[in-house]
């Protein structure tokens, strides 16, 4: 899943008094993604450029899926958040949690300086932020049941998965739709080949069971 740190694309204040930009996140100071963030604000601190940055953590300032219309708003002026969050307002977003995106580190660092992600850049500048630093975690499927290696391992199971988007991916009946719109934006790109390759590869024997679109679950 791709992490960012991003920042209000609106103007400071040209007042000679030391500018503080308000960073909001969801994690504890413990975690990495703060540390990051800290080190930045260390940087910006240590650089004596009459600007400081002051950190939020934990969701103490805004929860973690209402930060991005303040940052919009211009009520919040920098956060670190997982890009498919967004998803409700830029949907290609959710490309950025989609399952096996990522390789490895050095794909990873190739995907952040691809057209994809400048594309990505792009429509996030439209709705007012620009991203400063980008990452990537390694996410999984996880049972209790047993080991998952392909579909059969989840027949009967109960699943939830990271996103709306995702889980239309585990519904074979409306992956095509979900994931071909997306594709469809991206279509240029040398990524179109190999997703609608993996698209072609779903299986058309796994029914998995109607779901309503607001249940936060998968049945396979």
């Amino acid at each position: 899943a791709a992490i960012t740190m991003s920042v209000a694309a609106f103007g400071m204040s040209t007042s000679a008094d030391a500018e503080t930009l308000k960073l909001s996140h969801q994690w504890s100071t413990s975690d990495i993604r703060h540390k990051v963030a800290q080190i930045v604000a260390d940087e910006v601190k240590a650089a004596n450029v009459d600007l400081e940055i002051q950190i939020f953590p934990s969701g103490s300032l805004f929860k973690a899926k209402e930060q991005w219309t303040p940052m919009t708003r211009g009520q919040l002026d920098m956060i670190v958040y997982p890009l498919a969050y967004a998803g409700g307002r830029v949907p290609a977003t959710n490309l950025t949690l989609m399952p096996a995106l990522v390789k490895n580190h050095d794909h990873a660092n190739r995907i952040n300086e691809s057209p994809f992600m400048a594309k990505i850049e792009e429509l996030l500048n439209e709705d007012g932020v620009v991203t400063v630093a980008k990452g990537w975690l390694a996410g999984g499927f996880a049972s209790t049941k047993g080991c998952i290696h392909k579909p059969e391992d989840v027949k009967g199971l109960q699943i939830r998965a990271a996103g709306k988007s995702f889980e239309q991916m585990g519904r074979v009946k409306e992956a095509t739709l979900c994931y071909g719109a997306i594709l469809s934006r991206f279509a240029n790109t040398s990524y179109a080949a190999p997703a609608t390759n993996r698209m072609a590869a779903l299986s058309s024997d796994v029914n998995p069971s109607p779901t309503s679109s607001s249940q936060p679950t998968i049945r396979r």
